[in-house]
């Protein structure tokens, strides 16, 4: 019987252990999902960019999403030409959000 509370000892060292790798691990995972870039969430945005409608309160919410982003999103083809238009920097200043300046 003297073994028994070393090795429940053990696993419950062995299961907080554990729980915290994985919780760690999850919170590494979630925060790499908040930054990944995908230009086709700028669609939401484009008929305000085009003409120049106040944008949608979802335009503003997935442009603050890739924020981080618009530099990279700002070569892209197909959607890389909005974000040089006249538009693109007041629907920025809309949603506040900083419009990008890349080099």
């Amino acid at each position: 019987m003297g073994n028994h509370p070393t090795s429940y000892m053990g696993l419950r060292l062995f299961t907080v252990a554990a729980m915290v790798l994985l919780l760690s691990a999850g919170h590494l995972q979630l925060s790499g999902a908040q930054v990944t870039c995908d230009p086709v969430q700028l669609s939401w945005c484009l008929q305000s960019i085009v003409s120049n409608m106040p944008p949608t309160a979802e335009c503003c919410q997935k442009l603050k999403a890739q924020e981080p982003c618009l530099c990279r999103e700002a070569s892209d083809p197909t959607f890389g030409g909005y974000m040089r238009l006249p538009g693109a920097g007041a629907v920025c200043a809309a949603c506040n959000v900083t419009f990008p300046y890349c080099h």
